[in-house]
């Protein structure tokens, strides 16, 4: 199973974002996967980001270690409901839908396992999965 780390940044937000899935091997990580797009939010690169994790890992499975506890709730406690209902909420739309739906099925073809971490507290996986969303977001390509 493979760990890794992802973050979504979007400067300002709304505006240009990027996001990063670092890999973490023998205690050094490094970057496997940049995305940029030039209106996105925060929200969108999280999840973004977390997609593009689990389709790296594909069959081999993997440990996601995450700051978005939006993203979390939605794959471990909302989306069931939300795709019971037909992807529709009592409270309105489902935003970002579009993510929400792909990062679901994923999640739930292959193993996943889901890590929350408080972030900006000088993790440093976190911290350089942030590093790495925003140089995606100025432009950078692995």
């Amino acid at each position: 199973m493979k760990i890794l780390w992802t973050d979504g940044s979007a400067v300002p937000n709304p505006g240009p974002g990027g996001f990063a899935v670092i890999e973490v091997n023998d205690e050094t990580g490094k970057p496997v996967v940049l995305g940029r797009d030039n209106e996105a939010t925060n929200i969108r690169m999280e999840g973004l980001a977390m997609i593009a994790a689990i389709k790296y890992a594909g069959n081999e499975g993997c440990e996601i270690h995450s700051d978005s506890e939006f993203w979390i709730n939605v794959l471990t406690k909302w989306a069931v409901k939300w795709a019971e209902n037909g992807w529709k909420k009592k409270t309105g739309p489902i935003k970002n839908l579009d993510i929400v739906k792909e990062l679901y099925e994923l999640y739930c073809k292959y193993p996943v396992k889901l890590v929350w971490v408080k972030g900006h507290v000088g993790t440093e996986f976190n911290e350089m999965a942030d590093e790495w969303a925003n140089k995606a977001r100025e432009g950078y390509q692995l």
